[in-house]
């Protein structure tokens, strides 16, 4: 029985396309992560090293989710995550695993490479544009259909309004 696996890609970035800075996120979006937090947790997530590197101590591994990490270098350590060697072993794993969805999270490499095989996207855009050397890959939007966007405001707890967009391959 062939397994349905839905792979998703989830980021956020400014109208510029950038993602990161510093490998760090140059903005601070606190209903942004709760967004992120509820739409990967229970699922796997998978990412770069640098982007698990970026991830606060506290948080790593991100809790209530198997964390997969790709890198090439030989004896990593990454306590709490499954290492893979390629973006394609660790989403076969996912899938193998009776993963539904799963998550690509970043950064910048990983997203470019994961273009491929996405069939959603979940993106944060962000009105605002962001100094950074990390960004989002361009995608053909003929080959892909919004299918919402909710719109919210910029407020006291966020200096830039944004929307949160899916986008679902055609």
């Amino acid at each position: 029985m062939k397994s349905e696996m839905i792979i998703s890609m989830i980021a956020a970035m400014g109208s510029n396309r950038v993602i990161g800075k510093d490998n760090d996120i140059p903005w601070h979006l606190p209903d942004d992560f709760k967004y992120f937090k509820e739409s990967t947790k229970n699922h796997h997530v998978i990412m770069g090293r640098k982007n698990w590197e970026s991830l606060p101590h506290k948080f790593r591994p991100l809790p209530s989710r198997p964390n997969f990490v790709i890198t090439r270098q030989d004896n990593y350590q990454a306590d709490g995550a499954t290492l893979f060697r390629s973006l394609k072993d660790a989403l076969s794993k996912a899938e193998e695993m009776g993963e539904k969805e799963a998550f690509i999270i970043g950064g910048g490499e990983i997203y470019r490479e994961g273009l491929s095989f996405a069939e959603k996207i979940y993106l944060t855009e962000i009105n605002g544009t962001f100094q950074g050397q990390t960004t989002f890959p361009e995608f053909d939007k003929e080959q892909w259909i919004e299918v919402s966007r909710e719109h919210h405001r910029k407020d006291e707890r966020h200096q830039y309004s944004f929307d949160f967009v899916v986008y679902k391959k055609r």
